[in-house]
């Protein structure tokens, strides 16, 4: 009898357990930054201010495009359904920080890496890496420069308020190299310097060196030494203020991925609404699924970002790819099951 009655309450505190769950889902309170978004109708994106070709710039027609330009429209699809409503902010390297802790901005996709001290010190929450970088080294052709210890005494342009000052030294101080660091405040002087022959080496992130190579008068007449300095994961970033807005910017960027990886594009996304495929369904909020309601937006939000902007293979074809001017390889930016770093956790 007794045993009888221990099995039934047990049950029942079982049952009242999933039923609390299911609620506590249905229930997302919604953050600060996501709310304010919602207020105003508009996501505010940090970007890029000196522009940087292939991952944010602005067209004749005033529009900002490029690689990190494209993954805050897809938080905005996320958040508002419609990929349009972003109000981008130009920020320089040494801006970023303040734009930051005082929530000038909801998000940042600004080539920015993800280290230790930004994510403490900025109180960052950074997001999924959208792109594996290094830091790399441009010359001269004409110089005969073809390694690293042929700098030797040689004067190298570098950004201010960057990871690359600190990695330069380091890689210079290991190798027992002089150099005469020309140091500038944001990425354009630091190029056009370079340019001019203030200095004989240029050095930022490898992705920087390709964009700026591939926008010189004469490409031809640069290299890319082939090195690489450090670790360069960039990707977007929010305040610690939200941590409900830090899930959605997360799971979207997630999303991208397993898009490419399902194979599901914005070209044939309607097909797979349809799919009976439990999985599909799921991924897609399609259903009694409940996938956006935990994040406290709607199930089939990336149904919205995927149809407005693509899945991750598309946004990096489209900035990056072979029909763009820098023609870049997917490597180590390819899907895991190509080789590449590129994987997403179980959406469920």
């Amino acid at each position: 009898m007794f045993k009888r009655l221990a099995f039934v309450l047990l049950a029942l505190v079982a049952a009242f357990s999933v039923m609390s769950v299911a609620v506590a889902q249905d229930q997302v309170t919604v953050g600060p930054i996501t709310q304010a978004i919602l207020d105003r109708g508009e996501l505010v994106c940090g970007a890029n201010g000196s522009g940087l070709a292939g991952f944010a710039t602005v067209n004749e027609a005033g529009e900002w495009q490029g690689f990190d330009v494209d993954i805050c429209r897809a938080v905005a699809s996320a958040v508002l359904g419609d990929s349009t409503k972003v109000s981008f902010r130009p920020l320089e390297a040494g801006e970023r920080q303040a734009a930051v802790q005082s929530g000038e901005i909801d998000v940042m996709s600004r080539n920015t890496t993800f280290t230790l001290s930004r994510d403490v010190v900025w109180a960052a929450t950074f997001g999924p890496t959208t792109f594996y970088d290094g830091q790399g080294l441009m010359v001269k052709t004409e110089s005969g420069i073809v390694a690293i210890e042929e700098l030797d005494g040689a004067s190298i342009c570098v950004q201010s308020g960057t990871t690359t000052e600190l990695n330069l030294a380091d890689a210079m101080s290991v190798r027992g190299l002089d150099y005469d660091p020309q140091v500038f405040a944001d990425a354009t002087a630091t190029w056009d310097a370079y340019l001019a022959g203030r200095c004989d080496a240029f050095t930022t992130d490898k992705s920087g060196l390709i964009a700026y190579k591939g926008s010189a008068e004469d490409p031809g007449a640069h290299v890319i030494l082939d090195i690489t300095l450090s670790k360069e994961p960039l990707g977007p970033l929010s305040p610690q203020t939200d941590e409900q807005f830090a899930d959605i910017v997360r799971w979207t960027v997630y999303g991208l991925i397993q898009a490419e990886e399902y194979g599901i594009t914005s070209q044939n996304i309607d097909d797979f609404v349809g799919s009976d495929v439990p999985e599909i369904q799921r991924f897609l909020g399609q259903g009694d699924n409940a996938i956006g309601s935990l994040l406290g937006i709607p199930n089939d939000f990336m149904v919205t970002v995927i149809r407005q902007v693509g899945n991750y293979g598309e946004i990096f074809d489209r900035n990056l790819g072979p029909d763009t001017p820098f023609n870049l390889g997917r490597g180590v930016n390819d899907l895991w099951t190509n080789g590449g770093l590129m994987y997403s956790p179980p959406f469920r």
